[in-house]
């Protein structure tokens, strides 16, 4: 398990971009369970939709990347910094089965199908109690500049 305090000494996100708000179990180097709350307080509700709020797709999304990163970070036993970003580096296959609406709990489970050559490639999904919100493989890297 990890806290919110150990998930803002890993990933350089913060408010509103933040998307995870505990981890729920880890296996280093094969698979990631956590926690997002979602509250009516979130921003992108004001415009999407001001009459029946729904959670945006790409963020159900980025929601997976953040799980993936901390994933990543355990499994190499390294922490990020400030000379390091973590990217996207593709998304394939990605579904959208349900809506997330205030008052969800997103539940992101990913796992590592394949690390090669700093490019790691997952499988995740989300969901809402036992109902599947999303799906999607996703390819994160992570790069260092100066």
């Amino acid at each position: 398990m990890m806290d919110i305090h150990e998930i803002l000494k890993l990933l350089p996100h913060r408010y509103p971009i933040l998307l995870v708000d505990r981890v729920l179990a880890i296996e280093k180097g094969k698979s990631i369970k956590a926690l997002k709350n979602v509250t009516i307080n979130e921003p992108f509700f004001v415009g999407h939709f001001p009459r029946r709020p729904v959670m945006p797709g790409v963020m159900m999304l980025e929601a997976m990347a953040q799980t993936a990163a901390l994933l990543s970070f355990a499994s190499m036993g390294v922490s990020p910094d400030s000379n390091a970003v973590y990217y996207f580096a593709g998304i394939d296959n990605a579904r959208f089965k349900r809506p997330v609406e205030p008052g969800d709990q997103l539940v992101m489970d990913v796992e590592l199908i394949r690390s090669k050559a700093g490019i790691f490639k997952f499988k995740g999904t989300a969901h809402v109690g036992d109902e599947l919100a999303c799906e999607a493989e996703l390819m994160c890297t992570m790069r260092s500049f100066s």
